[in-house]
C-alpha cells in the first residue's frame, strides 16, 4: 500500500507541477504574444478543457483496459506535450499542447486515484486521498518554481529536462502490480450515477474550488504583475500557498474520516467567501500576495473531503471507482476552464471586483445549501 501511495503521489505531483508551471509565465506570454486578459485566460483554460474532453475516455480506459495501462497512456502523453509546450513559439501551438496536456492528465489522474482508492481501507480513505492530494499540491508548489526557472533559463530546455520524470514514472508504474479490471460497467452506469444526490453534491464540491482557483490563477498573477512583482516573486507567492495547502491536506483528510465529510467543507466555504470578497480591494503587491496565500488555503480545503465523499458514494451505489474519478475530472475541468477563460473575459468586460464578489456569493449560497445535506461519517456513508 505504501509503495502504491508513493507511485500515485508521484504521478499527481508531476501532473500538477506541469499545470502550475504556467502561473509565473503567464504575464510573460501575455506580453510577448500581446494577449488580452481573455487570451491569457484561454491559454490557462486549455489544460482543464483538455481534462474535460479526456474525462470520460480516461474513465472508460481505466475500467476496461485496467488502471496500469491507462496510467502509462497518460504519462506518455504528458511527456510529449510538455516538451512541445516548452519549445512552442505561437499561441495556437501553446494552446494545443496545453489542451493535450490536460487530456493526458485526465487518464493518469483517473486511473491513479482509482488504483489507490481500491487498495485503501474505507475508514482511512480520507487520509489516503489527503496524502495523495498533498503530493499533488506539492507538485503545484514546485510548478511555479519550475516556471520561474524557465523564465530565466528558457522554457524549452527546462520543460524537456523535467519531462524525463514522466518516463521514469512510466517504468515504475509498469513494474507495480495492479488489479485486473472486473466485468466492465456500461457507460450508461456513469450517466445514471449523476441522478444520485450524493454524487451530485460531491461533484459540486469539486467544481467550486476549481472555479475559484481558475479565476485566481489568471487574475492573481496579472494583478501582482501590475503592482510591480516580478515573475520570481509571483512564483514564490504560489510556492508559499501550495506549501500550506500540502501541509493541510492530510489533516483535512483525517478530520473528514473522523467528523464527516461536510465539516471541512463548511469551513472551506466560509473562508473562501471571505477571502474572495477581500481580494479586489488590495492595492499593495505584497499584501495581495498574503491574501492570495490565504485564499488558496481556503480553496484547497475542498479537494480531499469532496473526493472522499465521491468515493464513499461510489462504493455505496456500486459504481466503478474509475467512473467515480472520471466524474472528478468532469467536475474539475469545466470549473477550472470557466474560471480561467470566462473569469478573465468577465474581468476585462467589468472588473476584477465583480468577478471576485460573484464567487463570494456563490460560496455563501453553497454554504446555505449544505445545511440541507445530512452529514454522515464515512463509515456509515
Amino acid at each position: 500500500m505504501r509503495r502504491l501511495l508513493l507511485l500515485v503521489g508521484a504521478i499527481v505531483f508531476v501532473d500538477t507541477m506541469f499545470f502550475a508551471a504556467l502561473t509565473p509565465l503567464l504575464p510573460q506570454y501575455a506580453d510577448d504574444l500581446d494577449l488580452s486578459k481573455a487570451g491569457a485566460g484561454l491559454l490557462s483554460a486549455a489544460y482543464p478543457i483538455g481534462a474535460l474532453v479526456g474525462g470520460i475516455p480516461g474513465g472508460v480506459a481505466a475500467a476496461r483496459l485496467g488502471v496500469r495501462p491507462t496510467v502509462l497512456i497518460g504519462l506518455a502523453g504528458m511527456a510529449v506535450t510538455t516538451v512541445t509546450f516548452g519549445f512552442a513559439e505561437s499561441i495556437w501551438l501553446l494552446d494545443a499542447s496545453r489542451f493535450l496536456q490536460g487530456l493526458s492528465s485526465s487518464f493518469s489522474w483517473t486511473a491513479g486515484l482509482a488504483w489507490l482508492v481500491a487498495a485503501a481501507p474505507p475508514d482511512r480513505r480520507g487520509e489516503t486521498i489527503g496524502a495523495a492530494m498533498g503530493a499533488a499540491i506539492v507538485g503545484a508548489l514546485f510548478g511555479p518554481v519550475l516556471g520561474g526557472i524557465a523564465s530565466v533559463t528558457g522554457t524549452g530546455p527546462t520543460f524537456a529536462s523535467v519531462a524525463v520524470l514522466a518516463a521514469v514514472l512510466g517504468v515504475w508504474a509498469w513494474r507495480t502490480p495492479a488489479f485486473r479490471p472486473a466485468e466492465p460497467q456500461p457507460l450508461s452506469r456513469l450517466v445514471s450515477a449523476l441522478r444520485d444526490r450524493g454524487v451530485v453534491a460531491s461533484v459540486w464540491f469539486v467544481l467550486v474550488p476549481a472555479l475559484l482557483f481558475g479565476v485566481l490563477n489568471v487574475l492573481g498573477p496579472l494583478r501582482l504583475d501590475e503592482l510591480g512583482l516580478a515573475a520570481v516573486a509571483i512564483g514564490g507567492t504560489w510556492l508559499v500557498a501550495a506549501s500550506f495547502e500540502a501541509a493541510l491536506a492530510p489533516a483535512v483528510g483525517r478530520i473528514s474520516d473522523r467528523r464527516g465529510r461536510l465539516t471541512p467543507l463548511r469551513a472551506g466555504l466560509v473562508g473562501s467567501a471571505a477571502a474572495t470578497a477581500a481580494l479586489p480591494w488590495l492595492g499593495h503587491g505584497w499584501l495581495l500576495a498574503v491574501f492570495i496565500v490565504v485564499a488558496a488555503c481556503c480553496f484547497g480545503t475542498f479537494w480531499t473531503p469532496a473526493m472522499s465523499m465521491l468515493a464513499d458514494r461510489a462504493e455505496a451505489i456500486g459504481l466503478d471507482y474509475a467512473y467515480g474519478f472520471a466524474l472528478i475530472n468532469l467536475a474539475w475541468a469545466p470549473g477550472a476552464a470557466v474560471g480561467a477563460a470566462l473569469g478573465g473575459a468577465a474581468a476585462r468586460a467589468t472588473s476584477d471586483a465583480a468577478v471576485y464578489l460573484t464567487l463570494s456569493a456563490l460560496c455563501l449560497a453553497t454554504l446555505l445549501a449544505v445545511g440541507q445535506l445530512r452529514a454522515k461519517r464515512p463509515a456509515t456513508a
